[in-house]
């Protein structure tokens, strides 16, 4: 009899302990989805006005490339600025919030909020190439910390819960509710504990539905219908992810490789790293605007079946797979992923292309599929998240008729990018960190 009443009183606790919980997660959610979509908005806009900026210096006298070089810089530099009264807000965040998971940090407090924001709209808005997704996965990090902590949760809970918002803010940033799902438990816990799995759903759940009322109930690419290719094409598709997954590991090694040049500079102060690399990359933005920033337009060019001649795909992959890993040395606010897709897409047209050149056939009629599968694969072989990444692409463009080819390029790219023993790019950053200081 005292067993089944303790049974009961513990069993009540849970209910109570799970109930709060999920309330929680439901309020962070709600802020997470207005700020993430604000933030978006913000980021589209910058991104128009950057266009029409660019158009109007070719129309000036002289030098006009030096106006968006010097737009760049200051962009850059202000947001280096702000890193330097809140380092936390340097890079993409992701791995810290990876690590508070394991304990090897503390939670974010919610003074990283604005930082990431406004520091994200400075540099990606200057056309830095780097994706949203790292501050608003970090801010929702930020909302979720400061909302356990006001609930009087555990530590193990307020942990859980910076992670659950944690991967609203993706869900946010892609507009990609299951996507962010699991993200939160395949790449962040790697584990499926029911409070976390209820916790995250709720979140990116009520996250999305907030943010649909600021953008609208759209997926973020627009894809004509497509037919399924023929499975005789199956292996082709491997081979490409076999590829792609060695690309994938000399570009994780990219950007490790200027992290660790860009920071041995020591005598050069940070502004000044900065507002060189964001000078660089204005003058990127001079010669193409499509170049650089986060690579959403590019990416819907080439998901919306415009041609693109060969050379022209083989410059803007160049451009965008060495000036992905520079802006991101900059050590401003920004993530990798959403680079990572443009890449992806312009890799697939380029393997395409150069398998007709060699092998003339109906090759070309896999153009736009190869894309979508290169914008899987190569996020699956750099942060070795697959599941995450086939979900993402299949809910950014609501197409799920190549789901067999990137369910198998995929699987090959993570499988090659394994055997390169190049580890995921967040491990990676995560070692890199430096150890907090005890509070």
């Amino acid at each position: 009899m005292t067993e089944s009443a303790d049974d009961d009183a513990a069993h009540s606790d849970f209910i109570r302990g799970a109930v709060v919980i999920c309330v929680t997660a439901v309020v962070a959610g709600v802020a997470i989805g207005f700020i993430g979509g604000a933030f978006r908005w913000c980021l589209q806009t910058a991104d128009r006005l950057r266009v029409d900026f660019v158009d109007w210096t070719h129309a000036l006298p002289g030098p006009g490339w030096l106006a968006p070089m010097a737009a760049a810089a200051l962009g850059a530099t202000l947001a280096a600025l702000i890193v330097r009264w809140v380092p936390l807000a340097a890079g993409s965040g992701i791995q810290h919030v990876e690590a508070v998971y394991r304990g090897d940090a503390e939670p974010p407090l919610l003074l990283l909020l604005p930082a990431k924001f406004i520091g994200g709209v400075l540099s990606m808005g200057a056309g830095l190439v780097l994706g949203r997704e790292g501050p608003t996965v970090h801010m929702g990090a930020a909302i979720g910390a400061e909302a356990g902590r006001r609930a009087r949760l555990s530590e193990p809970d307020v942990r859980m819960m910076q992670t659950a918002v944690g991967g609203a803010g993706l869900a946010v940033a892609f507009n990609a509710p299951i996507g962010g799902t699991l993200f939160a438990l395949e790449e962040v816990t790697k584990s499926f504990r029911l409070q976390t799995v209820l916790a995250t759903l709720l979140a990116c759940a009520t996250a999305v539905g907030c943010v649909r009322f600021i953008l609208g109930n759209e997926p973020d690419f627009l894809v004509r219908s497509i037919e399924a290719p023929d499975l005789a094409w199956l292996p082709l598709f491997v081979v490409f992810g076999l590829l792609t997954g060695g690309l994938g590991a000399v570009y994780n090694r990219l950007v490790l490789w200027f992290l660790d040049h860009v920071t041995g500079l020591r005598r050069v102060p940070a502004l000044a790293k900065a507002a060189v690399i964001g000078a660089v990359i204005g003058l990127a933005m001079f010669v193409n605007p499509l170049a650089v920033g986060g690579g959403d337009p590019l990416t819907q060019m080439i998901l919306s079946g415009q041609s693109i001649v060969l050379p022209v795909v083989v410059g803007y992959l160049l451009v965008r797979v060495v000036a992905g890993p520079l802006s991101y040395s900059a050590a401003v606010p920004g993530g990798l992923f959403a680079p990572l897709l443009a890449i992806g897409a312009l890799w697939g047209l380029l393997f395409v292309g150069g398998f007709d050149a060699v092998w003339p056939g109906d090759a070309t009629a896999l153009a736009l599929p190869m894309a979508l599968v290169g914008m899987a694969a190569f996020f699956g072989a750099t942060v070795r998240a697959p599941v995450t990444g086939i979900v993402i692409v299949i809910e950014m463009t609501a197409t799920t008729s190549v789901a067999i080819p990137m369910l198998a390029a995929t699987a090959a790219a993570v499988l090659a990018a394994e055997l390169t023993r190049s580890p995921p790019i967040y491990d990676s950053l995560r070692e890199r960190m430096v150890p907090e200081t005890p509070r």
